[in-house]
């Protein structure tokens, strides 16, 4: 008896491996450290990750994924993605797509969207509104959490915020006896802000978004200014009511004009944020907001709408660079967003993100954090997503070669976990 029970204690005191899968990694890039774990393995178990080992502490009958050719890192965070928009340069292109095509058109559409997204590395999105497809993105968040379609985790912002005739399809683009569909919720008054926010929140918004500003122009300093499209009353009823539903605020802001004043009523992300200045950057640190950037869609959009009469996106992107320096050094939050779906999600990756941040004076770490540690971050999700950790999500990718030397290998994602699912390989 008291052998049976040395043997019982024995086993009950060693690593159990059953109904786990190891993930043998040629180097580790865990998301929170500054340099690479090197050779290490990671036990999943279900949905999570159970602990980090030594190659040699892996047992001879485990279940083994051999990555020990690859880089292995936590799956991606695009912090502002449209899968229900294909892109779209001109305002034709916008306009085709909410006149031309059904929400449930468009959502079977989204659909691919979403897959390619988890194809490419990245296992959760915020995607930032619908324009103009109601709730569908709370249906296709379902369908995923469902298991009815392959896609990454989402956090949806559903039909956004902007005042009464602010934003596209314009009432002025057609005939005057037409009733056109909007890209998102149109208010008029504190009061109608105030009911939109309660509206989007019970069909299932994780986020609330405003359209900040809008008629960008080159000032005589050299600066860049615009519009702010709410007032005071409004953009206060509105991020009042998202922070009391503890919810976050997203403002799509491109001028300080738009920045600062959707800064100072609580808004967590700035979105695009092109022409920010210094008082910006300095705003951005005390709040501890974060920017998205979205480099990638300004590349895309900035030289075919100044073709079109429109210069102000190609001068402010043209401007962008040392801007981008100057928020890196006075430690403003920058985390990874592409606004994928204002270019086509089938003809640009994702991951083009990266190479510009690195160009604009990240290291190659700092730019993979920024799709990590700092958007789970955003997200106020930290230990669950956007690391290799004991207790959080095995969302898991892995690409050939190493992007700390070459970052352009994380347009080639080769494999591709999501909640202990293998998705890729």
């Amino acid at each position: 008896m008291k052998n049976l029970f040395f043997v019982l204690l024995i086993t009950l005191s060693l690593p159990i491996f059953s109904q786990s899968t190891i993930i043998k990694c040629g180097n580790l890039i865990d998301g929170k450290s500054n340099q690479p774990l090197g050779k290490k393995a990671i036990v999943v178990e279900g949905k999570l990750i159970k602990e980090i080992i030594d190659w040699d502490k892996i047992p001879a009958s485990a279940t083994v994924i051999d990555l020990s050719t690859k880089t292995v890192m936590p799956g991606l965070i695009d912090c502002h993605t449209h899968v229900l928009l294909q892109g779209d340069i001109t305002s034709e292109e916008y306009d085709a797509q909410l006149l031309k095509e059904s929400i449930p058109y468009r959502t079977l559409r989204a659909s691919v969207a979403c897959k390619i997204a988890l194809m490419n590395g990245f296992t959760t999105i915020r995607d930032v509104e619908t324009e103009g497809a109601m709730y569908a993105d709370v249906d296709l968040k379902k369908a995923i959490n469902n298991g009815v379609i392959s896609g990454p985790r989402m956090y949806v912002a559903t039909r956004a915020i902007n005042t009464y005739g602010h934003y596209g399809i314009g009432n002025g683009e057609y005939s005057w006896e037409l009733h056109m569909p909007k890209g998102i919720q149109e208010v008029n008054g504190a009061d109608e802000a105030r009911k939109a926010v309660r509206e989007q929140i019970s069909y299932g918004a994780d986020w609330i978004k405003i359209y900040a500003d809008r008629s960008y122009y080159k000032k005589s300093d050299g600066g860049f200014g615009s519009i702010p499209n709410f007032t005071q009353e409004e953009i206060t009823a509105v991020a009042d009511e998202t922070i009391k539903s503890r919810k976050m605020l997203a403002a799509h802001a491109m001028t300080p004009d738009g920045i600062l004043y959707a800064l100072k009523a609580g808004a967590r992300t700035i979105e695009h944020g092109t022409a920010l200045n210094e008082e910006c950057m300095d705003l951005f640190v005390s709040k501890g907001a974060f920017w998205v950037p979205t480099l990638t869609v300004l590349d895309y959009v900035a030289e075919e709408r100044a073709k079109l009469g429109s210069t102000s996106y190609l001068e402010m992107f043209q401007g962008v660079k040392p801007q981008f320096k100057k928020a890196l050094q006075k430690g403003v939050k920058i985390a990874f967003g592409t606004d994928a779906g204002g270019f086509d999600w089938q003809k640009i990756p994702q991951a083009r993100e990266f190479s510009f941040y690195v160009n604009y004076g990240m290291t190659p770490m700092q730019t993979i954090q920024s799709a990590t540690t700092v958007a789970a971050d955003l997200l106020d999700k930290r230990g669950q997503l956007g690391e290799i950790s004991k207790g959080a999500f095995a969302d898991i990718i892995a690409v050939d070669g190493d992007p700390l030397q070459k970052i352009e290998v994380m347009e080639k994602v080769v494999f591709v976990m999501k909640d202990g699912k293998i998705e890729k390989q």
